[in-house]
């Protein structure tokens, strides 16, 4: 089985790298330049991404946490901005997270990947 590179657990969560070896990338290819699919499995070490059905049920949370936070921050900076009504806020916070959707389910899928190798990690 290959190292890990002297890769932090860090980097490769924010470089979307294998958890088992941290070499062999989680996603095909980037969001920005198309929509992204997972390998099923680790092009280095075979570790596989999708252990069961409905296995990514808890990065679902994960990602209904970070959209959350990510709303009542840019909601909170608007209303010290503009103080407009809470109301305009909260409607123009969810507008502004739009973008940033797509990338909080990768993230988080991420997350999950490397919580659940920490907690059970498939040998």
């Amino acid at each position: 089985m290959p190292t890990r590179n002297n890769v932090s657990a860090l980097s490769g969560i924010f470089c979307q790298l294998c958890p088992r070896c941290r070499a062999g990338k989680i996603f095909r290819s980037s969001i920005y330049r198309s929509f992204p699919k997972m390998h099923e499995r680790c092009p280095i070490c075979d570790l596989k991404f999708n252990r069961e059905p409905g296995y990514f049920l808890g990065a679902m949370y994960i990602s209904y946490g970070l959209a959350l936070a990510a709303i009542l921050s840019i909601a909170f900076a608007l209303w010290l901005i503009t103080h407009w009504r809470i109301d305009r806020v909260v409607i123009w916070a969810i507008i502004l997270l739009l973008p940033l959707v797509l990338p909080i389910t990768l993230f988080s899928r991420v997350l999950w990947i490397y919580l659940d190798q920490a907690v059970d990690p498939e040998k």
